[in-house]
């Protein structure tokens, strides 16, 4: 199993979480057509207030800091960059 998740790309591991999270937590009319890649702002599904809810998932669930200078679109716009940004704080 160990090398099934070392070969997969950089944050895939935790895409799922976040999808669940997301689901669990906005309005998502059809989960499973959410892209991976799209602006989760441009597709109405977070606002600025949700950014800050994201930000407090990232902290909790993976016990990493998120700080001012990383809130930028590229690490919490998308789940494809969350993921990433998850996976290059903990490596």
């Amino acid at each position: 199993m160990d090398n099934f998740l070392a070969t997969k790309p950089s944050g895939d591991i935790y895409t799922k979480q976040i999808r669940d999270f997301l689901a669990s937590n906005f309005y998502i009319a059809d989960v499973k057509s959410l892209s991976a890649t799209e602006s989760l702002l441009d597709q109405g599904i977070v606002d600025s207030t949700g950014v800050l809810e994201i930000i407090g998932f990232i902290e909790e669930t993976f016990g990493i800091a998120v700080e001012d200078s990383e809130l930028l679109p590229e690490n919490l716009d998308s789940i494809q960059g969350i993921a990433q940004f998850i996976a290059r704080k903990k490596g």
